[in-house]
C-alpha cells in the first residue's frame, strides 16, 4: 500500500467488479485489496456485500478494522489482517501487547471470520533512508510475538504469520534464475527467512510491473508488463518469460532459494495497474493487466508451474 503515496489512481471498484464477474474469480486464487484511505467509501457492510455479490473470496484488510471485521462474520471471506507500521515498536518489545492484540483482533472473531494470514508491517525496509528504516529491527520480534500467541490458542496451522515486503529488497532480478536479495537487507531478512521455514508460512510480496516498465521503458515494454506480448521475451536456461509478472515472482522464488535457508511459498499481496494519473496510465491499460493477471495467476510461473499464485489485486476503492 505504501507504493502507492504516489499520484497515480489505482483502482476502479467498476472495472475490478466487471471482470470479476466475468471470470469466475474464485476459481482463479483471486482476492482484493480492501483500502480505507478514501473519501464517501461504501460502509463495511456494503463492502463485503460487494465481495460476496461478485464471488470475491479472499481479501486484505490493512489493518483490524472493527466494523471491517464485524460485517466478515460468517462471510465464508478468507482475510488477510495487517499488523499496521505504527504497531510493530509496541508488539515486538511486549508478549503481553501482542497476546493482547491477538484477542482482540483474531480470537474475538475467530472462527467465523476466515483470518488466513496475519502480515505483521507492509513493505518495511532497513536501507536506503526509507520512512521505515527505524520500524525494521521490530518485524520480527512483533511477528514472533503474534506467532506465539497465536500458537497458544493452538491456531499455529490454521492462521499464518507473516510480513509483507516490496521488491526494491530484490538486489538482481535478471535473469530470474539469479534473483537475489540485496546484500545490504540479507541481515534483516534472512532470520525472518529463517522464520517462516520453522512457521511453515509464506512470504508476502508486493509485485508491480507497472513500476518496472516506466522505470526503463527502453528495456521493458509494455506489452511484456501487460502480458500481451506474442513470443518470449526474456530466456532464462529452461524457462522462457513471455510476462514481466513472472518473472518479477520467479525472482522472487530464487532469491528466497538462492539464500539456501528453506523453502517458503510466496503470496502476491498487492499487484495492480493505475488508470490515471502518470506514465502508461489508462483505463485500457489497467482493464488488460487486470484482466490477464486474472486469467494467468492459476497457472503458476515457469519456475512454479501448475502451482496456482495466490494474488490480491490492490485495490477495490481509489485512495486520496
Amino acid at each position: 500500500m505504501s507504493s502507492f503515496t504516489r499520484t497515480q489512481c489505482f483502482s476502479l471498484a467498476t472495472l475490478l467488479l466487471l471482470l470479476t464477474t466475468n471470470l469466475h474469480i474464485a476459481d482463479a486464487q483471486i482476492g482484493v485489496c480492501y483500502g480505507m484511505m478514501g473519501n464517501n467509501l461504501p460502509s463495511a457492510n456494503e463492502v463485503v456485500a460487494l465481495y460476496k455479490s461478485n464471488n470475491i473470496r479472499r481479501m486484505r484488510l490493512y489493518d483490524p478494522n472493527q466494523a471491517a471485521l464485524q460485517a466478515l462474520r460468517d462471510s465464508g471471506i478468507e482475510l488477510i489482517l495487517g499488523v499496521p507500521n505504527s504497531d510493530l515498536q509496541s508488539l515486538a518489545t511486549n508478549a503481553d501487547n501482542a497476546r493482547n492484540w491477538v484477542q482482540r483482533n483474531v480470537l474475538n472473531f475467530w472462527p467465523s471470520v476466515r483470518i488466513k494470514y496475519i502480515a505483521v508491517g507492509n513493505e518495511v525496509s532497513p536501507v536506503g533512508g526509507a520512512p521505515t528504516q527505524w520500524m525494521a529491527q521490530y518485524v520480527l520480534p512483533a511477528t514472533q510475538n503474534i506467532y506465539q500467541a497465536i500458537r497458544a490458542q493452538g491456531l499455529h496451522d490454521q492462521i499464518k504469520v507473516t510480513t509483507a515486503i516490496d521488491t526494491t529488497l530484490i538486489g538482481n532480478s535478471y535473469p530470474p534464475s539469479q534473483g537475489s536479495f540485496r546484500s545490504d537487507v540479507r541481515s534483516y531478512l534472512d532470520p525472518f527467512i529463517g522464520y517462516l521455514v520453522y512457521a511453515g508460512a509464506p512470504l508476502l510480496v508486493n509485485v508491480y510491473p507497472y513500476f518496472s516498465h516506466i522505470g526503463n521503458p527502453r528495456d521493458v515494454s509494455l506489452s511484456y508488463a501487460l502480458f500481451t506480448s506474442p513470443n518470449i521475451v526474456a530466456q532464462d536456461g529452461q524457462y522462457g518469460y513471455q510476462n514481466l509478472f513472472d518473472a518479477m515472482l520467479d525472482a522472487v522464488h530464487a532469491a528466497i532459494d538462492n539464500t539456501k535457508i528453506g523453502y517458503v511459498e510466496v503470496v502476491v499481496s498487492e499487484s495492480g495497474w493505475p488508470s490515471d494519473g502518470g506514465s502508461a496510465t489508462s483505463y485500457d491499460n489497467a482493464r488488460i493487466y487486470l484482466d490477464n493477471l486474472i486469467r494467468h495467476v492459476g497457472r503458476g510461473t515457469p519456475r512454479r508451474p501448475n502451482k496456482p499464485t495466490e494474488t490480491y489485486i490492490f485495490a477495490m476503492f481509489d485512495e486520496n
